[in-house]
């Protein structure tokens, strides 16, 4: 991956163990977690095994979730990327998937469609993916709307974690941008 990756507002980077405290607070927000399909984050060990995880993903699978920094701010405001779907989900493995997590007062600023972009752009052109995946709860109404303004085809419904979650994807063929 050829990073950092600029937009006109973010800088998406590579996460690193220094990030912890973002993540925690991130993932400890129960507005942020409330589609996720698991609760928030209570300990900020599990946030730095999260990590640890990622870190794993770059060297293992060559991408992985980056973090989005606001550019005007230096401000860490959440993560997006691509990451290689290594665990079953909804039947698809190995497969690139595309994913983001804002914290909520950067929720509506475009921010999400800016770095999901920068991300579709690293998935097909840096890791000459043909198709990207993505999924989204079906409650989460801002999540399928960003999707679909990217271009994503929904495919269905599924049930991850015990939650009902629209399947999307994306052809390299397909895609708007």
């Amino acid at each position: 991956m050829k990073l950092p990756i600029f937009t006109e507002r973010l800088m998406l980077r590579k996460l690193t163990n220094e990030d912890v405290d973002n993540i925690f607070l991130l993932d400890s927000n129960p507005e942020v977690m409330k589609y996720v399909g698991v609760p928030p984050t209570t300990e900020k060990g599990e946030s730095a095994r999260m990590l640890e995880n990622i870190i794993n993903q770059y060297q293992n699978n060559g991408t992985g979730r980056l973090a989005v920094i606001e550019k005007e701010t230096s401000q860490f405001i959440g993560w997006s990327g691509i990451k290689l779907l290594t665990d079953e989900v909804n039947g698809f493995k190995n497969v690139y998937e595309l994913g983001y997590r804002f914290l909520p007062e950067f929720w509506g600023k475009g921010y999400a469609t800016e770095s999901a972009l920068a991300s579709l752009d690293l998935g097909f052109n840096q890791l000459n993916a043909d198709k990207i995946y993505a999924y989204a709860d079906v409650g989460n109404e801002s999540s399928n709307h960003i999707l679909t303004k990217l271009g994503f085809e929904n495919k269905g419904t599924f049930l991850d974690k015990g939650d009902v979650c629209n399947w999307y994807e994306l052809e390299k063929i397909n895609r708007k941008n």
